[in-house]
């Protein structure tokens, strides 16, 4: 004769089982996306840097002006289209930039810090992410942030 209490606590092995894979569950999800977030954390921003080699690369140095945010309409006054050239055209140190390419993104404030290697010489790009544009590392630097 069965009692009352013979199947007492019959189903907690089998919510135990089922709670310990909901939590293996998450726990794969969390490393996942931190994965995940690790790896693509700043690639809009490396993808602005790859464009703008692009732009260089196509001797479209129009269009890579634009990447600083400067236009004819609305031009740079600190950063001249000539001062440009002088810096990015075919007769600047950068002028072979068929093998240049992003190296390293690192995030700092508001923006990512590429360095992009133009066959041997690093040269530090920004990439402000509210906007996209590109520039010229902050003066003072990226707090945190060992320089190379």
């Amino acid at each position: 004769m069965a009692g009352y209490l013979d199947q007492y606590g019959a189903g907690v092995e089998a919510r135990h089982k089922k709670i310990k894979r909901i939590v293996v569950m998450v726990l794969g999800v969390l490393v996942a996306a931190g994965i995940a977030y690790w790896v693509f954390h700043n690639y809009r921003e490396e993808q602005r840097g790859k464009e703008f080699l692009a732009l260089l690369r196509a001797h479209d140095y129009k269009g890579a002006y634009v990447l600083f945010g400067c236009t004819d309409a609305k031009p740079c006054t600190a950063y001249e289209f000539n001062r440009f050239m002088e810096d990015w055209g075919p007769d600047s140190e950068h002028a072979n930039v068929a093998n240049a390419s992003v190296k390293r993104s690192r995030s700092c404030g508001s923006g990512v810090l590429l360095t992009i290697d133009f066959g041997g010489k690093p040269e530090e790009l920004w990439v402000e992410r509210k906007n996209m544009t590109v520039g010229f590392p902050p003066f003072n630097g990226c707090p945190g942030l060992q320089r190379q």
